[in-house]
């Protein structure tokens, strides 16, 4: 009778796929293959989500993908594709999101946009999500460009920066960070795509967050805004980007590890029991002041830095669907019975109008 050959631990470990807390393979976490230009920021961070996913554990069937319309609402294609998705038209993606979550409270949310389809279609639809304290990851990916139709200044563009046909922004940029926090969004931040290890942190405490998270991510387009002028390009932003805090993150099925020395670092208690550690670059960083926040972005704007990093955060103030006091279940999945009056209740309305 033959011996069976034997198999060493080695070999029986590199055969064993690496998952993670809930069983899934980072293979579970990608989408299709990208379309976008090859060296575009939004293919990095899409990376990242993947990442960001993976290592917390969530199952990506419940994940709702919502995006609008330009090349970054093209991103939800490239990652989790058993998540569920829905690509709105232009600039309405927050009203997209807020119907969803009514509909399903229990599901999280993550929108995907751009600087043209927040900061100018979409501002009025961005400005309300931000005061209902809406519970989704809000990702703008920023190139200071309008990509799809041949790369027209945006409403991020700098003044004084430079289009490669030569034309200059004469007009002012709006930070979209400043006005997240001045209008009710409970954790704001900014990175560069091409820094994985701020990036990847900063969505790790994203998911763990119950609230609006606005994260704004410069993401130079390669096509048509990564060129000597521009304010958005791989070049400018390695030069001038200045990180307000380092950033470390512990999810809540961790061990607690003080990485940092006593006194120099915040610790921030997320939503889930997940911790945020902030250790200071800047003096006076407080990222639970909202003026202290703004004033920070505002220096740094007059200094001509890129400021990085997780400016605020409040776990604190209620969202939009805690303030509605909805039932346990999902409202999509009520009965008639629970949802729709009867004809006694309508009849006593019609008659407190007569």
């Amino acid at each position: 009778m033959a011996t069976p050959p034997v198999t060493s631990s080695a070999e029986t470990s590199k055969a064993a796929p690496k998952t993670n807390r809930i069983g899934l393979q980072v293979l579970d976490y990608r989408g299709g293959k990208t379309t976008l230009c090859a060296g575009c920021g939004h293919n990095a961070i899409s990376e990242r989500i993947i990442d960001a996913f993976y290592e917390m554990g969530i199952q990506p069937e419940r994940l709702m993908k919502l995006s609008g319309i330009g090349c970054s609402s093209k991103s939800p294609a490239y990652f989790m594709s058993r998540a569920h998705s829905f690509n709105s038209v232009h600039g309405r993606m927050p009203s997209i999101a807020t119907g969803a979550l009514l509909a399903n409270h229990t599901m999280q949310a993550l929108g995907v946009s751009g600087d043209g389809d927040t900061g100018s279609i979409g501002m009025g639809q961005f400005v309300h999500m931000l005061r209902r304290n809406l519970p989704i990851i809000y990702i703008i990916e920023d190139n200071g460009v309008y990509g799809l139709t041949k790369g027209q200044f945006s409403a991020t563009a700098d003044i004084g920066s430079k289009l490669k046909t030569g034309v200059i922004n004469d007009l002012p940029a709006i930070d979209l960070c400043a006005m997240a926090i001045q209008l009710g969004a409970t954790f704001v931040g900014r990175s560069f795509s091409g820094d994985k290890k701020q990036l990847l942190a900063m969505l790790k405490a994203a998911i763990a967050h119950n609230g609006t998270v606005v994260l704004d991510v410069i993401s130079p387009c390669v096509t048509f805004n990564d060129h000597e002028g521009s304010t958005k390009s791989y070049k400018y932003m390695q030069e001038h980007e200045e990180a307000i805090a380092e950033i470390g993150f512990v999810p809540y099925f961790q061990e607690i590890d003080v990485e940092y020395d006593p006194g120099t670092t915040i610790d921030v208690k997320m939503h889930d029991g997940s911790h945020l550690r902030l250790r200071k670059l800047h003096e006076g960083f407080a990222p639970t002041d909202r003026v202290a926040s703004v004033s920070a972005l505002m220096a740094a704007h007059a200094n001509d830095e890129v400021l990085t990093g997780v400016f605020y955060v409040d776990t604190a103030k209620p969202t939009f669907t805690e303030l509605l006091n909805l039932v346990d279940e999902p409202l999509a999945t009520l009965p008639d019975a629970r949802v729709r009056p009867g004809k006694a209740v309508l009849e006593e309305v019609m008659q407190r109008l007569m």
